[in-house]
């Protein structure tokens, strides 16, 4: 299947490549290199933990090798999204915020996007200041050609659902582009008391994930902006229907405003409305139930390359995903609802 979008892959940020798209007052200022331009996504090091278990050889990406895994995998494109940036919402000075934002983007242009055009991009936002990110998006959009914009799950006092981020999401539906909302950190989820990488790692995305879908769902998003495209990514979706039962429950037994959050309909009537999607994990048990429940138009097929597998270990997900899912479905996952998310041409 050779016209298969991959609807999240990943990109290693090297802080001293990124620094050299830095702008003033920071441009050149070597000071910064004395930190990580990024804060820690939870406090756990990937690459001793690769290293411990003999995983990886590096945690070194770029486009070449980036084209080499779709040729292996046959695999049409690629939408890349940050790892280090998404603890972005975590930079605590709003200035820093902005300036680190632009230079991401600048840098995943010129070393990917400008490489070749099955390697695709998300802008990376500083929600810190709505404003100013939805006046960086349409930069990255109309300027460097980004394909929407990832918005960090974790990190911000106030959840994405409050009307303080309407300027993204006006900004998303003028230009017709996607937000795609990514986990990762494991601040503030409520996981501090455990001490195993393994046992935040199952809980931080999804905890994540539905943190934010309930703020958006339950406090009007969809009514004030009817035509945004939203995707709740990494974190399977096992955990929808449950999410929607209970988002469900709560509104019809609060309906009011102040109880409820502003939400106008039935929070689980907006998953049929064309514009919420969802990946799907390779070897998810609940894929099935999960498939009759949302229908097969919202569902994305996702690499996550190279966070998780190598070449061979995508080839053998996605073989076996392919093989759990009907012909028709199949094309809408891998196809299809990507193409429709990211409004790719044919």
């Amino acid at each position: 299947m050779s016209d298969i979008i991959d609807g999240d892959g990943h990109v290693y940020e090297r802080d001293e490549e990124v620094f050299e798209f830095l702008e003033p007052p920071y441009r050149g200022k070597r000071t910064l290199l004395g930190f990580p331009l990024w804060p820690s996504i939870d406090g756990f090091h990937r690459g001793a933990i690769h290293a411990h278990m003999g995983l990886h050889k590096s945690f070194e990406i770029n486009a070449p090798l980036w084209l080499e895994f779709l040729d292996r995998t046959e695999i049409a494109q690629t939408v890349l999204y940050p790892t280090a940036g998404l603890a972005h919402n975590l930079i605590r000075d709003p200035e820093w915020a902005i300036a680190l934002a632009r230079a991401y983007n600048d840098w995943i242009h010129d070393r990917y996007t400008k490489q070749s055009p099955r390697l695709k991009a998300v802008a990376l936002l500083p929600l810190q200041d709505p404003v100013a990110a939805a006046e960086e998006l349409r930069r990255a959009v109309e300027e460097l050609g980004a394909v929407g914009a990832v918005l960090p799950a974790v990190g911000l006092k106030r959840p994405l659902g409050v009307a303080d981020y309407d300027p993204i999401y006006a900004e998303a539906t003028r230009l017709d582009v996607p937000l795609g909302i990514h986990g990762g950190p494991a601040q503030m989820l409520g996981l501090d008391s455990l001490d195993y990488f393994a046992q935040v790692h199952t809980l931080a995305h999804p905890f994540s994930q539905m943190i934010q879908m309930t703020s958006i769902f339950m406090s009007g998003v969809f009514d004030r902006f009817p035509k945004v495209r939203v995707a709740f990514l990494e974190a399977g979706i096992g955990w929808v229907p449950f999410l929607a039962g209970r988002m469900d429950r709560s509104f019809i037994a609060r309906k009011r405003p102040e109880y409820v959050g502003g939400v106008e309909n039935l929070p689980s009537s907006y998953l049929s409305r064309g514009n919420v999607f969802f990946n799907i994990d390779p070897g998810e048990e609940a894929v099935a139930p999960a498939v009759e429940f949302l229908g097969e138009d919202a569902l994305l097929f996702a690499s996550d390359f190279p966070h998780e597998v190598n070449a061979d270990g995508c080839i053998g997900e996605t073989a076996e995903l392919r093989a759990t899912l009907p012909p028709g479905t199949r094309k809408k996952v891998f196809v299809e609802n990507p193409s429709q998310f990211y409004r790719f041409k044919d």
